[in-house]
């Protein structure tokens, strides 16, 4: 049965407005926190980012994807930024060491923010030593076979959120622009890639068994899961080659047999990831 079927609907295909701005991002992509029509928090990347157009698209159909799947990952929308809010937001810009342009207007990304920004915190960092707070530890190994799949050229992106009342924490799986090699659309696997820089999230690993059920999902989607993740996504993302996004879909639909293989590769990486397979 097609995942799509199994799940309830991912996302809404409403376009979103954008209300007001709250803050510059960190990263390279330059993204903003804005505030949206539905009153509630995205962070916004624009198609004048200095990474690449195919940004957009390459995170709309990754998270998407990794959301189908079960993974916690945040919701992605169209949002629309008005010229006015532009021009009328001097910290809406996009600056190097050469150049300062204001954003694009028009039809942006916006991934939902993965918490309350007035009840939770959130944190890129957790040591080691405070890992045991952490509720979804099982997610780390699941989402390693979701970046495998995609060819995630990144570092795995992650955020540690916690209610203000609460000790646990919650990790959240963001950022998957560089899936599919960022704008490239090509999948240079390496054994290194879409990997956590940190080896003691992958301490629970034991066998195969720990990357389910993302991983049979994973090799039983079906080309039609595939085709509708990508479905409500703005030809300018993806400077409207429809023979090239095409080519992505049935490329993730062929690499499904692959993934094994590249987490084999990882385990044999000098990283030694995977200290307790037993089988």
């Amino acid at each position: 049965m097609p995942l799509v079927k199994e799940a309830k609907q991912l996302t809404s295909t409403e376009t979103l407005a954008a209300v007001q701005h709250i803050r510059r991002m960190r990263g390279g992509s330059q993204a903003h926190l804005i505030r949206a029509s539905d009153n509630n928090f995205y962070i916004v990347k624009f198609v004048n980012n200095p990474q690449h157009v195919r940004v957009l698209a390459s995170e709309f159909l990754a998270s998407r994807l990794g959301m189908l799947l079960g993974l916690p990952m945040p919701e992605v929308r169209v949002i629309d930024v008005s010229e006015g809010l532009i021009s009328h937001t001097p910290e809406l810009r996009i600056q190097s060491e050469e150049f300062s342009v204001p954003c694009a207007s028009g039809l942006q990304l916006a991934s939902r923010y993965v918490a309350d920004v007035f009840e939770n915190q959130v944190f890129d960092y957790m040591p080691e030593s405070m890992s045991n707070r952490v509720v979804n530890p099982q997610d780390f190994p699941r989402v390693l076979a979701f970046d495998k799949w995609t060819a995630n050229c990144d570092g795995r992106q992650a955020v540690f959120v916690r209610s203000l009342k609460e000790r646990l924490y919650k990790v959240a799986f963001i950022d998957q622009g560089h899936c599919f090699n960022c704008g490239q659309w090509s999948f240079p696997d390496h054994a290194l890639h879409g990997i956590y820089y940190r080896n003691y999230v992958y301490r629970g690993v034991i066998g195969w068994q720990s990357f389910e059920p993302t991983l049979s999902r994973v090799e039983t989607i079906e080309l039609s899961d595939i085709r509708q993740a990508a479905d409500g996504m703005p030809e300018q993302w993806y400077e409207s080659d429809r023979d090239g996004l095409a080519r992505l879909l049935h490329t993730l639909y062929n690499r499904r047999p692959l993934v094994r293989d590249l987490i084999t590769a990882f385990r044999n990486s000098s990283r030694n990831p995977f200290p307790n397979w037993v089988s």
